[in-house]
């Protein structure tokens, strides 16, 4: 496509136009924008500057607002940079900025650009190459300009240096060994009186000390005295934070400093200030009580603001200081529990965590009941935030905080049947680990899950599926828990059960398997010596299957559990429910479900035909039972019978590697040696429907026809391997995630204010926060198991500290005088550690030459810069006796300048800064 003529120039669309257009266009906002797009590219090839720099500046317009890509664009951005007129330049940083990154194609044309910019006489041009290297700079482009913004650091004009100490920041992030260079430079403005430049100085240190403060403690005298002499707010502020940071590393500071930091508490009356200095003081100044309750009583004025930007400050405030204080939250609890009732959801958020700060072992009970009331009211968000913070809160270092599990379990299934709870997932693990954990709590818990499985509204709630399915594997796996197992084969065989998804469903199969195999085993292998099978029950329909729950419903902790009485009535009419609850599922689609189905009426047509024998047969015969059924009972029930426990998080990783295992990367042999193993056909086998699967024997012609008198060495492998390693060919488990498709069950009615009976809540919860003396409780606390350091807190790993980040190293290098210490990048490379050598020693004379050059612009200063790259080249070509030499006549020249030769002779001379062993000993004496 050619360029644009000159009467397309004449007529170009400006900025102006192009947004005119773009609002009052009628063929469609993507086909407008697309012909505005294609225009650009063709004016952004014009010889023109003007034509290609407006082209530009529209590009950047569609680029900023509907995210266009102009990276097509980056030569011509280096073009327009080449224009002497500052509109273009401002055009072409800005597009620059936007579209360049480290992998653009042209980011190294750009470093000749930057370096006649960054030395130009307009501050303004100045200004702009600084901002552009502040958003593009890469490793290259950082190390080649370090002398141009060492120069800049020390500019008589105020407004440039104040930028050129603000890039200094990301230049010591992309190329750390120019900290050597700008360092010292950059600590000098910190004497500097102007509050621009201050502020900026003091910015980048604040950024700086994040990362690594403890470099940073020489530095704390003139934190210091900026600290106290500063009239300007956010220099205090940023100082502040700086203090934050080295308090904690040195105690002798901390002293020094808590008293300017409560001076400034009790004079300023900017909330900015106060509120960074009780920050300040509650994380970095916790020990000290005077300042604590000094910068308390500034958080109650907070609180009390009708500000709530204020209001929720203070809250954050006081969810800093429980850690330390939790005396702080008890004195201020009736704001904090009347915030949970605040419009503003950050407030109640905030509040909400300051309750839960609150909770310990003697309160737990009573808090969370309030909580539970709130949520009652409350939106689905912060219902399921206040949900989610009980979760977490009682489940924290393994349940310690709870003594009573009957009670725990007990709200668990309570907060299942909140209209609002989304938090099925969470209740779904700790139903289930409590289980395996705490063995005291397993008939609670099946009780528990009995309510839950019995109760038909629940299994249209998505939320609640993963509940009704660690209460269907609870009523499984501890059936002999259960006073009525007849009553959960219904509730776990229900018709409504077609609503869950298939996992799901799989797990109420299996439940409903093993506690089928508990009622068989009670009746026909224990009933011959058991005095409580009872034959007097009798179990016609599918109704009769439950048993009435009498007064004796709850058993006391401790109790034997009495079970409703199974005879072979009740077991025959059992087996017949389990047919007709089944059978449909033998066509089902998921493989899981039709799997387990299969698996349970295979068992039920075994033992079906002694059963039915066995209810024929008189009195006195009764208790004769065929052999064969019986053994197939005992052996099932013995499987089931082992008792699961915790499995630790590091369990795979302590299981030892056998000698002569390969594990390959994503089984890539496998095709290999799979490859002469013919596949069934699909008519070989099919998944039959009830119908077609009544007799269990015809799934043993459910068989592949393999060619028995072929072998090959692929096959034998495959056989090899299973027989060695026989324990690593584990079964598949399914462990789809349930989407939440389904809208959560709100329920209109209970959608009330909630403003509604807040005094009864404060009230109540005012004095559940009252912390009381240890109770006697009733009963001892149950045991939890825990494994071996697999329910311990993680602990974070300290690494030992080290030279790799090496822009800490370099700053500990300058400021405790190791400045003899090669650049860390040159000691990670040696062998290119003498080239990296001399580029340093190159780049410290280009500086030392830059020093002179005076940002006036007069021609005797290019004259002394072009003097300057003479004698570098000379530099390259002469020993160390030469360079001394040319260091001789440079201060001889200066000399004629006194006032530049003292700036120098301070740039030069180091730090006086007292050794590692002793940091700041005058300042904290």
């Amino acid at each position: 496509m050619s360029g644009p003529s000159l009467m397309d120039s004449l007529f170009q669309r400006t900025l102006e136009d192009l947004i005119k257009g773009l609002r009052q266009q009628l063929i469609g906002e993507q086909a407008f924008i697309s012909k505005a797009l294609e225009e650009i590219r063709k004016e952004i090839k014009s010889t023109d500057l003007s034509t290609k720099s407006t082209a530009l500046l529209k590009l950047c317009y569609l680029s900023n607002l509907h995210f266009h890509d102009m990276s097509f664009a980056a030569f011509h951005a280096l073009e327009v940079l080449s224009s002497p007129r500052f509109s273009h330049k401002k055009i072409a940083y800005h597009a620059i900025s936007l579209s360049f990154h480290d992998s653009t194609p042209v980011l190294l044309l750009i470093t000749n650009h930057l370096r006649k910019d960054l030395t130009s006489t307009n501050e303004f041009e100045v200004s702009l190459s600084l901002q552009c290297l502040s958003r593009i700079a890469n490793v290259d482009l950082a190390r080649d300009l370090t002398p141009e913004v060492f120069t800049l650091l020390s500019s008589n004009k105020l407004y440039v240096r104040k930028r050129a100490v603000a890039v200094v920041l990301r230049v010591f992030e992309k190329y750390p060994d120019s900290v050597r260079v700008c360092f010292k430079r950059l600590v000098e403005n910190l004497e500097n009186y102007d509050p621009q430049i201050l502020s900026a100085v003091v910015g980048v240190f604040s950024e700086l000390a994040c990362k690594d403060p403890r470099s940073y403690l020489p530095l704390a005298p003139e934190f210091y005295k900026i600290l106290v002499d500063s009239k300007s707010n956010w220099i205090s502020i940023k100082v502040l934070k700086i203090f934050a940071k080295l308090a904690p590393l040195e105690p002798r500071l901390a002293n020094r400093v808590v008293e300017p930091i409560c001076d400034l508490m009790r004079k300023t009356g900017a909330k900015s200030l106060l509120f960074e200095c009780v920050r300040t003081v509650v994380t970095s100044f916790s020990e000290y009580e005077s300042a604590v309750r000094l910068a308390v009583g500034k958080i109650r004025e907070f609180l009390v603001d009708e500000d709530p930007n204020l209001k929720y400050l203070g809250l954050h405030a006081l969810s800093i200081v429980a850690s330390k204080h939790l005396w702080v939250v008890s004195e201020n609890k009736e704001v904090v529990i009347k915030s949970l009732s605040d419009p503003d959801p950050n407030i109640k958020i905030e509040s909400l965590r300051l309750v839960m700060a609150m909770v310990s072992e003697h309160n737990v009970a009573e808090i969370s009941k309030v909580l539970v009331n709130y949520a009652l009211k409350s939106d689905p968000l912060f219902c399921n935030e206040i949900l989610g913070s009980i979760l977490s809160t009682c489940s924290r270092n393994v349940y310690e905080i709870i003594v009573d599990f009957d009670w725990y379990v007990s709200l668990l299934g309570e907060m299942s049947r909140i209209p609002h709870c989304q938090m099925g997932e969470e209740i779904e693990n700790q139903l289930i680990d409590i289980g395996l954990r705490v063995k005291d709590v397993r008939l609670e818990l099946v009780r528990v899950a009995r309510d839950l499985l019995i109760d038909p509204a629940l299994l249209g709630n998505s939320f609640l599926h993963r509940v009704l399915s660690a209460a269907a594997w609870v009523s499984g796996e501890y059936v002999e828990f259960s006073r009525n197992p007849l009553e959960l084969m219904e509730a776990l065989l229900q018709p409504r059960t077609s609503l869950l998804p298939p996992s799901i469903m799989a797990i109420y199969i299996q439940s409903a398997f093993k506690v089928l195999v508990f009622c068989l085993h009670t009746c026909f292998v224990r009933g011959g010596s058991t005095a409580g099978v009872s034959a007097s029950a009798s179990y016609e329909s599918f109704d009769d299957l439950s048993v009435e729950n009498g007064a004796g419903s709850t058993v006391a902790h401790g109790q034997t559990c009495t079970s409703a009485p199974i005879t072979n009535e009740s077991i025959v009419n059992l087996l017949k429910l389990v047919e007709l609850a089944l059978s449909p599922l033998l066509g089902s689609h998921d493989v899981e479900v039709q799997e387990r189905a299969r698996n349970l009426l295979g068992f039920v047509d075994l033992i079906q035909l002694e059963a039915l024998n066995s209810s024929g047969q008189e009195e006195n015969d009764s208790e004769r039972k065929g052999v064969e059924a019986t053994k197939i009972i005992r052996l099932v029930h013995d499987a089931f019978s082992k008792e699961l426990g915790p499995v630790s998080l590091s369990a795979q990783g302590k299981v030892p590697l056998p000698d002569g295992l390969t594990l390959n990367e994503n089984l890539g042999d496998l095709e290999t040696i799979c490859s002469d193993i013919e596949l069934p056909s699909s008519n070989t086998f099919s998944f039959g429907y009830p119908s077609e699967e009544k007799d269990v024997s015809s799934f043993s012609n459910l068989q592949i026809k393999e060619d028995s008198g072929q072998s090959n060495e692929s096959t034998s492998l495959l056989a090899e391997h299973r027989k060695r390693h026989g324990l690593y060919y584990l079964p598949s488990g399914k462990s789809e995630v349930i989407s939440n498709d389904y809208p959560p069950a709100n329920d209109p009615a209970l959608q009330g204010d909630n403003n509604d009976n807040a005094s009864d809540f404060v009230k109540l919860t005012a004095e559940s926060l009252v912390l009381k003396r240890k109770q006697n409780h009733s009963k001892p606390r149950p045991v939890v198991v825990k494994l071996d350091e697999a329910d311990e807190k993680p602990v974070a790993v300290k690494h030992p500290e080290s030279r790799d980040d090496s822009l800490s190293g370099a700053v500990r290098d300058i400021l405790f005088g190791s400045e003899d210490i090669l650049p860390t990048s040159s000691r990670s490379n040696l062998p290119n550690s003498n080239r990296k050598g001399k580029a340093k020693q190159h780049m410290i004379t280009q500086v030392e030459s830059k020093e002179n050059v005076v940002d006036d612009g007069n021609s005797s200063s290019r004259r002394r810069k072009d003097h300057s790259h003479g004698k570098e080249r000379r530099h390259r070509k002469k020993n160390a006796e030469e360079r001394n030499e040319t260091d001789r006549k440079e201060k001889e020249s200066s000399s004629n300048h006194p006032r530049r030769h003292k700036s120098r002779q301070r740039a030069e001379e180091p730090l006086k800064v007292p050794p590692q062993t002793s940091v700041i000993p005058d300042f904290l004496l």
